[in-house]
């Protein structure tokens, strides 16, 4: 059992076929797509070397500008902080060196079958995450309302959890369909998925996660709810959801996004940046031996952006913080999309009046997290009264919410989240520094734990990060809204510009925030190929016919349209 509340199903058949991210909404094999030995497509020779501005530095921007220097075109990349983006991992400050925290994304399921291409390219090792009731975590103390109750597994918890995966299943199979969908994404049945989907987007665009709970009879009791909201499914509770559009759980939930969790060995933030030294075996133009870091003077990407605007020939210029001005025939606009209302002054004509709405109307949510470095896993240690381990992985509803802890090794030191915290539980740590937070989170967990001393193995400072203030993200992810799927889809679908005038074309959005998953590493990747494809065709190049891209076969797959009236 690897989650709190499990799925609608039991996946015991080891038979099934495996389930992709690829999601309902747009049901395309990107990993079909990129392991095709014909490759993503490629442009006119006449274009080689041609320069294309890709603004943000993180997975998504990293990917697209590899996949479009493999084509032969030289991306150029800005990056205001540091390659990684969300994808951020950091040392301890007088710590071995292998202490590290995942400020940003931390585990990744293995539905994220595109982001794990790139994890085997650059040749990274991944582990199974210690999340709640994981077969890899040796305990679970799950402590609401001041009862806690320790369990290793599932059925070790009182009766009422288990009714509470009981409803959450029932709930999911009379609501939305489970069993069918899941079905259909593990056989890609492109005709029943979208059949099954374009009624529940219809049917729920309007409504809340925590409405669709309480439309279900499965969750009539007021305390079921509130113990799923706490404890919730996967990775632990989900209330701070409840205001989200039912449709992006359902997403996760459909593509196990939330289950049998994966870390990357040494931290995800090497993803990127080995993707930036990469020099691929098959690229076209540029020398053997080319690689990003390589097109870059001094290996570091430009600056940030301060300006887009449109100038004549319907071409985008780019103004970075040093003053270097550049037009460029294309661009990929990868960053948090926030930051064309606020950091970067931007033309009104670069978008459609309906995409500019779309992106103010974005809801992203705020995150916090914070670790310290400790001696040793002592949390394996055994209570010599109970003979059960002295501290566990933790989900609470006092301040600490969720408290992970992550070790490699009995007799190496070790790294403690204190607490992974969302939205309005993230907002309450936002005024304190970190050993602020530090201190109200080790009473929190001292009253849980009376007997461990958690302080006394402590080797280092704390570290800290709230999204909401960081300068160039503003929040963790994005999370729509109900009534948010119709600006979903016009971000989703930038990447198609056949249809959009002339004046309108060339800059092409990218990131998590504009897929259908956000907070998701395999949301960056998907939309980056789709740019990816948008900037091949914009350059008058094409796929292999043997290898459609994403644009090749969206009549097929388009994401379902409501109507606008």
């Amino acid at each position: 059992m690897t989650s709190t509340v499990p799925n609608a199903i039991e996946h015991a058949d080891a038979q099934q076929p495996p389930i992709t991210m690829f999601g309902p909404d747009f049901p395309y094999a990107y990993d079909d797509f990129l392991a095709h030995p014909a490759g993503l497509g490629q442009v006119p020779a006449t274009e080689h070397g041609a320069e294309v501005a890709v603004i943000g530095g993180g997975l998504s921007g990293v990917i697209a500008a590899y996949e479009l220097m493999k084509m032969g075109l030289k991306p150029v990349v800005y990056e205001a902080d540091r390659i990684g983006g969300r994808l951020r991992t950091v040392g301890f400050e007088g710590c071995d060196p292998s202490l590290t925290a995942e400020m940003g994304a931390m585990r990744f399921p293995p539905s994220s079958t595109a982001l794990q291409h790139y994890i085997d390219l650059v040749g990274l090792e991944t582990r199974a995450f210690p999340n709640p009731l994981s077969e890899v975590t040796p305990s679970t103390v799950v402590d609401l309302k001041g009862e806690s109750h320790y369990a290793e597994t599932l059925d070790d918890l009182p009766q009422v959890y288990r009714d509470v995966a009981g409803a959450w299943a029932k709930c999911l199979e009379e609501g939305a369909d489970f069993s069918d969908m899941n079905r259909a994404l593990r056989e890609r049945d492109v005709p029943r998925i979208r059949e099954i989907w374009a009624k529940l987007v219809e049917k729920l665009d309007n409504q809340t996660f925590y409405g669709f709970l309480c439309d279900s009879e499965a969750f009539k009791s007021f305390r079921h709810r509130e113990i799923f909201g706490q404890v919730g499914f996967g990775t632990g509770g989900w209330d701070t959801d409840f205001p989200n559009s039912i449709l992006e759980i359902l997403r996760v939930v459909y593509t196990e996004a939330d289950d049998h969790h994966r870390g990357i060995v040494g931290g995800s933030q090497q993803l990127p940046l080995r993707l930036w030294e990469r020099e691929p075996e098959k690229i076209v133009h540029w020398p053997y031996g080319t690689s990003l870091a390589g097109l870059h003077e001094g290996g570091e990407p430009r600056p940030a952006v301060t300006r887009l605007n449109r100038t004549a020939g319907n071409r985008i210029t780019v103004t970075d913080a040093g003053g270097d001005i550049r037009t460029y025939a294309a661009a990929v606009f990868t960053a948090q999309s926030w930051m064309l209302l606020s950091k970067i002054a931007c033309d009104d004509s670069l978008f459609p009046i309906d995409h500019w709405t779309a992106i103010e109307r974005t809801h992203y949510m705020e995150s916090s997290k914070l670790f310290v470095p400790v001696d040793r896993p002592f949390w394996l240690d055994k209570d010599e009264e109970t003979g059960r381990d002295v501290m566990s992985m933790t989900l609470t509803d006092r301040m600490t919410r969720g408290t992970y802890l992550l070790d490699d090794g009995p007799d190496r030191p070790a790294v403690i989240c204190l607490s992974y915290t969302w939205c309005d539980d993230s907002l309450k740590w936002l005024p304190l520094s970190a050993n602020e937070r530090m201190e109200v989170m080790l009473k929190s967990l001292g009253e849980i734990y009376p007997k461990v001393d958690i302080r006394k193995h402590v080797i280092g400072n704390p570290v800290t990060v709230s999204w909401e203030n960081e300068p160039y993200f503003m929040g963790a992810f994005k999370a729509n809204l109900p009534g948010h799927y119709r600006y979903q889809r016009r971000l989703f679908t930038h990447f198609m510009q056949e249809a959009l005038p002339e004046d309108k074309r060339g800059i092409f959005l990218a990131g998590d925030d504009i897929s259908w998953t956000a907070g998701w590493a395999e949301g960056a990747v998907q939309t980056a190929l789709n740019a990816v494809w948008g900037v091949m065709h914009h350059f008058g190049g094409e796929s292999d016919p043997t290898n459609p891209g994403p644009g090749d076969l969206y009549d097929e797959i388009a994401p379902v349209e409501l109507p606008e009236d």
